[in-house]
């Protein structure tokens, strides 16, 4: 079960944009699992991939359209990853892009094909091609929620965020899903994210938006430390509301705030589903000399295990904490100046146990569903924030079963 899971806020459509949904029976025979997008033309994508060495076929063909023409078409199956599949995953992919582009009467090259589920395993070629047409057939402005159902895999709920701003007395709309809830350290995006807009806003201005954004959010999160091979994060830019969004101006500022608050919110939601998870961890780091050394002990205390399952127990053993902070590997850490505050109640003080604490403050703070963690370094003014999740006894099953 989600923590504290909010409730999806309705996903309005975005002018330019279509999603048709079916079932192809990927992995069980009536779920829907392929998601076909159609982008207006002249819409602008931006796009950010995995860092995985093995990343999976789908990424690799994504990435060589992108660099070769506008994308038309977007093409996302559930269910199989298409990842560790060598040349013949390579094969299937731009396979599935020239069936897909024939019947749209379009070139194979205007189509992405992005992939999520059991790595090592070949496509079921025939039943994702024999799927198309329905997929094609489905197309409508308001299937967003529908899209994010689809993509699932072992997500529990699904996961989509939404606004419209007031930029140069007009509207424009920012929607988007993500999926995602195992195998979440991404170094780039997250599992697979889609976000679009009818703003009109150029193509280098848009991958510099996309990246922002992604460095303050899905770049920030964690459920395992584990990066995939087939993450993906899109940002579709279709100019449909006529609003243009030039370098430098204010309206494109708000535009960017308006990004970030959207891809932090899908962020946050892939965690509050982490495989297993019972709490939402915020992890705060200030007063480092860079942002990357905070980040850097943010991380060493969220992918500690013997700190994740203490969080799962609600038991308060800050040795762990205190324990992970000075293994992060920063150099010449002055340990008397450091505190470690466990929600408001200060944990670490002048070396050790600050003289204030007590265990029942420290048990107080443990029992709740959100707990904050934050860490003042006080050797500069550089901070970050990350968010991660416990380790349950459900993580340990959900993996161990994920094949059966």
């Amino acid at each position: 079960m989600a923590v504290a899971y909010p409730a999806v806020p309705r996903l309005h459509p975005v002018a330019g944009i279509r999603i048709g949904v079916t079932s192809a029976g990927i992995k069980k025979p009536g779920r829907r699992d392929t998601v076909l997008f159609e982008l207006a033309e002249d819409t602008v994508c931006a796009a950010v991939f995995t860092r995985n060495a093995f990343c999976a076929a789908p990424v690799v063909v994504a990435r060589e359209h992108l660099h070769s023409t506008a994308a038309r078409w977007l093409l996302i199956n559930t269910g199989n990853a298409n990842a560790g599949t060598g040349a013949q995953g390579l094969s299937d992919a731009r396979r599935c892009c020239a069936v897909l582009a024939e019947q749209c009467a379009a070139r194979p090259e205007q189509v992405l094909p992005f992939s999520t589920g059991v790595i090592g395993e070949p496509l079921p070629m025939d039943r994702l091609l024999a799927a198309l047409p329905a997929a094609q057939a489905d197309l409508a402005a308001d299937h967003w929620a529908q899209a994010a159902e689809a993509i699932l895999t072992t997500d529990t709920v699904s996961k989509g965020e939404s606004c419209q701003l007031e930029l140069g007395g007009q509207t424009v709309t920012l929607t988007g899903i993500a999926k995602g809830s195992g195998m979440i350290r991404p170094d780039m995006g997250t599992m697979l994210a889609y976000v679009a807009t009818d703003a009109l806003i150029e193509p280098a201005l848009l991958q510099e938006l996309l990246q922002r954004s992604v460095d303050h959010s899905f770049n920030r999160i964690t459920v395992d430390g584990d990066t995939s091979t087939n993450d993906a994060c899109l940002l579709m830019a279709t100019g449909r509301s006529g609003v243009s969004l030039p370098r430098g101006s204010a309206e494109l500022e708000q535009f960017s705030r308006a990004l970030i608050t959207l891809m932090q919110g899908l962020a946050q939601r892939i965690v509050r589903d982490g495989e297993g998870a019972t709490k939402l961890i915020t992890i705060e780091v200030e007063g480092g000399q860079s942002e990357q050394e905070c980040a850097q002990v943010a991380y060493t205390i969220a992918h500690s295990p013997l700190v994740k399952t203490a969080l799962f127990a609600s038991d308060p053993n800050w040795g762990r904490i205190l324990a992970a902070v000075g293994r992060a590997g920063l150099c010449e850490l002055q340990l008397d100046t450091i505190r470690i505050y466990l929600g408001e109640v200060c944990i670490v003080q002048g070396g050790g146990r600050a003289p204030d604490y007590t265990e029942a403050q420290g048990q107080q703070v443990m029992a709740r569903d959100e707990i904050t963690i934050r860490v003042e370094l006080a050797r500069g003014g550089a901070s970050t924030t990350v968010w991660t999740c416990d380790f349950s006894y459900d993580y340990v099953k959900i993996n161990a079963e994920y094949r059966t």
